[in-house]
């Protein structure tokens, strides 16, 4: 594969150098694709040197691949400086030891823009957001990644699909003319679903990415993921890469026997159309002491009588 719009001018060396690339993010995508936290200081900012000590702590866990810029870090409620601070601090503490996929979105130009300083940073992939519009067509959601994926023709791209009625076919056609579109991060919870769209798009063209995080993970790898993201990285990485290992050699007695452990802490996650999906997990950090609580609006801290069970679900991990 190479990637649209890129130079010629150093002929078969530009080609294989994308070639490379894209291989090689294919192959850190099927992975724990881990989405960290973003910390904030008792003055609301964010906290950068709890932030460096959170990463360091999912790498040396054995995490191989960050999406700065995720949900779980809270991708709209930062501002657009926030968002490359983070992009920032995620590569620059990684020091390689990790594949960066970051997380873009918004309009088409602001999208770009964070795609473009996450190619000069050295990131080696861009997840696109969903389109926060309340009318999109399918073509329009074509058009859309199209204008970011040509872009930055040297990066991978990831749709980060949440729309159950956006066809796979919709998917190839923007292959076709983006080439660098190589893995969908599907998040729509219905196995089924994905099993026809991933097959009406090309099972085998892209790398997909079970967007749902451990919850859905076997039931998508049985349709044909390959990878899963996950915010339980930030408080556990040994139990998710243990499912992930479960996964990968098929064992998915074994990987079930993970989904039961880490059940209820994704119970509570996914409660009330997961209104604390991000703030379990941070209050899960914040048992263990290691970043504070505070989440943004319209995300809201747990109240008291709760914390409880998540300070439990997680000392219960031996972490």
């Amino acid at each position: 594969m190479t990637a649209t719009g890129t130079s010629t001018a150093t002929g078969n060396a530009t080609t294989s150098t994308a070639t490379t690339a894209f291989e090689a993010g294919r192959a850190a995508l099927a992975d724990v694709v881990a989405i960290p936290v973003t910390p904030f200081a008792e003055d609301g900012s964010i906290d950068q040197e709890v932030h460096r000590v959170l990463l360091r702590r999912v790498l040396d866990g054995g995490v191989r691949i960050l999406t700065p810029n995720g949900n779980t870090g809270e991708f709209y409620a930062l501002s657009p400086e926030e968002r490359r601070t983070v992009t920032e601090l995620t590569i620059e503490e990684a020091g390689g030891r990790a594949t960066i996929l970051v997380g873009v979105g918004h309009d088409v130009p602001t999208a770009v823009a964070s795609a473009r300083h996450a190619r000069e940073l050295g990131a080696q992939m861009v997840m696109v957001h969903q389109p926060v519009h309340p009318y999109v067509s399918e073509g329009g959601w074509v058009d859309y990644h199209r204008a970011i994926a040509e872009a930055v023709p040297e990066l991978g791209v990831v749709p980060y699909i949440r729309n159950p009625v956006l066809a796979g076919a919709r998917l190839a056609e923007l292959a076709d003319v983006c080439p660098n579109v190589i893995g969908v991060k599907y998040a729509v919870p219905d196995a089924a679903r994905f099993a026809a769209f991933a097959r009406d798009a090309g099972l085998e063209r892209f790398v997909w990415v079970a967007g749902l995080a451990e919850p859905y993970a076997p039931s998508y790898f049985s349709a044909g993921a390959t990878g899963f993201t996950s915010g339980l990285v930030n408080v556990a990485p040994a139990v998710s890469l243990n499912m992930i290992e479960a996964l990968r050699s098929g064992d998915y007695a074994g990987a079930m026997k993970v989904w039961e452990q880490i059940r209820r802490f994704e119970e509570l996650r996914a409660a009330n159309n997961s209104a604390n999906n991000v703030t379990v997990v941070k209050e899960a950090l914040a048992s263990l002491g290691l970043c504070r609580r505070e989440v943004r609006p319209p995300s809201k801290q747990l109240p008291e009588s709760e914390r409880a069970e998540v300070a439990a679900i997680a000392a219960g991990w031996s972490i």
